[in-house]
């Protein structure tokens, strides 16, 4: 059997980007594709993996021969809440189903749809999905942000299976019965295997921890098999086409197709990897039995979306690959999808003016990130505190130059966690700063730096905190010895309840700390787009020496 992948049709459809280019034919935008094209001689031979060469980028549609089936899958993962992104995937999905020539089409995502607790935006996301006739979700981590409560409710309305084949649920769980492992979907008289699953490590990187009681999560090996076991009942089935959608990360997908057998095509999501084409040994590979099988990973915050045109032989083993990556930048939003989205949270807010703004740092958790500074200076000033400490991982945006709204700021930090003031030791702080710090040599530098108002310090690339001083109202710095921190004197902390009750471990986790001198049932967002509403003119967000980084 010859493996070939090319000679599909290409993405037909073509997208424009602003009014201007609408209105110029010549500068219309062709999605961003990148199609590389291989050929094998032997697909259940692993032997003969250096078969493979590289023809030219174009393909000319070729059709499908007699007993083989032709498949494009329109798929998506890790929006994390973006609603901007989510209008102009609408458009997108919309150009698919009226483009796409394929004899079945599916339209599929890998989980991290939703992000944060705000019940509004994930009711948007939820809806989102329904918008595009995404019949199939994984559950990623950051569906699990909110409780099992608020996650059902959300799902309320819902169209499509979420799906996680690792995952148990506590039957007096609100989230009872609504996690499914595996389903079968059909297109046009075909029917495909789709099986679930949720990252091993999610119930770490969620902050209402004590929400999750009720929710397990098996390990990898245990994953491993419980997707052996739904793979399984699906071909007893008689179901020989096989879609994972997983959420458990770029490594983990390959210990997958390499231990598993049966499995087609893992859309995959978590380690917002991003797959251009197909490239053997990187997103090509072959199961425990020696069929072959595609991977993909689509980045994150829904700047890309992939389609995935594929043929089976009559035995369902993959003979075509053509993997399309189109930037969702170049696509417009359509008023329809806009006025949908704010028929659900409304007309967001002006609140002000970004007169300039510095780029967003590449990574985000080990970087003085100014897009931050704005919203720990808002919880300061507004509690009236020593202090302010927001963890790096709590921005997932930035703000760009012009106006700016209530929704951009939800786009910046979409977390909705409550508001605290808590008195700390210099200690504590001296502790929960080395704990971010170590951010620099962790893997994927979890859990983030610790971004300051009222604090001034140094750290090392290497993970070690080299000073701290303490910046009083009148911008004086007094120095606190990192090596021998006083355990009485103390300062009032603005901080949210992730960071209190010892989320990511920077403070030892307790849900009830005796450290805590006030609760708010107030998000920071509310402090942030008060700030900005309250400055006197456009706000220029600048960097500074707040946290000064050494390298070696």
């Amino acid at each position: 059997m010859n493996l070939i992948i090319n000679g599909l049709p290409k993405v037909s459809f073509k997208a424009t980007g602003s009014v201007t280019q609408v209105q110029n034919q010549q500068s219309q935008l062709a999605p961003q594709i990148k199609q590389d094209t291989f050929e094998k001689s032997d697909a259940k031979s692993k032997a003969n993996a250096s078969d493979f060469s590289v023809p030219t980028k174009t393909s000319v549609p070729q059709s499908s021969k007699p007993n083989t089936t032709s498949t494009s899958i329109f798929y998506i993962s890790d929006l994390h809440g973006k609603m901007t992104n989510m209008e102009r995937i609408c458009e997108m999905a919309r150009l698919f189903d009226a483009n796409s020539t394929s004899s079945t089409k599916l339209k599929l995502a890998s989980g991290d749809i939703l992000l944060g607790s705000n019940p509004m935006t994930n009711k948007v996301a939820s809806h989102f999905l329904n918008w595009i006739g995404v019949k199939n979700n994984g559950l990623g981590n950051h569906e699990l942000d909110a409780t099992p409560a608020a996650l059902a409710e959300s799902l309320k309305d819902a169209k499509y299976n979420l799906l996680a084949a690792n995952v148990t649920v506590d039957p007096n769980s609100p989230m009872a019965g609504k996690i499914k492992k595996s389903v079968i979907e059909e297109n046009n008289g075909v029917k495909f295997g789709v099986i679930g699953t949720a990252p091993s490590d999610a119930l770490e990187r969620v902050g209402t921890r004590e929400s999750l009681e009720d929710i397990k999560i098996d390990n990898v090996d245990t994953t491993i098999k419980k997707i052996q076991e739904e793979i399984d009942k699906l071909k007893a089935q008689n179901i020989d086409k096989i879609i994972l959608l997983s959420h458990s990360g770029k490594d983990v997908d390959k210990r997958i197709v390499q231990e598993t057998s049966g499995i087609d095509i893992v859309l995959g999501g978590h380690t917002h990897d991003l797959y251009k084409g197909v490239k053997e040994g990187e997103n090509l590979l072959y199961s425990k039995s020696g069929e072959p099988v595609v991977l993909t990973q689509i980045g994150k915050d829904g700047e890309y979306v992939g389609v995935l045109n594929v043929e089976f032989d009559k035995n369902g083993v993959l003979t075509k690959v053509q993997n399309n990556v189109m930037r969702t930048g170049s696509f417009t939003r359509k008023l329809p999808f806009k006025t949908a989205v704010e028929s659900i949270i409304g007309k967001p807010e002006v609140l002000g003016t970004i007169k300039s703004a510095p780029p967003s740092p590449q990574d985000r958790l080990i970087a003085n990130n100014p897009h931050g500074n704005i919203i720990v200076d808002a919880m300061k000033n507004e509690l009236g505190t020593d202090i302010a400490i927001l963890n790096a991982g709590n921005l997932r945006g930035f703000f760009a130059e012009g106006e700016v709204d209530s929704r951009r700021i939800n786009d910046v930090t979409p977390f909705e966690d409550k508001m605290m003031i808590c008195n700390l030791s210099e200690k504590q702080i001296v502790d929960a700063i080395k704990v971010g710090a170590k951010s620099f040599v962790n893997p994927g530098h979890k859990p983030g730096i610790l971004l300051v108002s009222g604090l001034n310090y140094t750290v090392s690339d290497k993970g070690q905190l080299i000073d701290l001083s303490y910046v009083d109202k009148q911008g004086n710095k007094i120095p606190i010895d990192i090596n021998n921190p006083s355990t009485t004197k103390k300062y009032s902390v603005a901080c949210d309840d992730f960071f209190a009750y010892g989320g990511d471990d920077y403070l030892p986790v307790n849900q009830n700390p005796d450290y805590v001198v006030k609760k708010f049932d107030v998000d920071k967002n509310v402090y942030t787009a008060k700030y900005i509403k309250n400055h006197n003119g456009p706000i220029e967000i600048k960097e500074d020496d707040r946290i000064k980084i050494v390298k070696s």
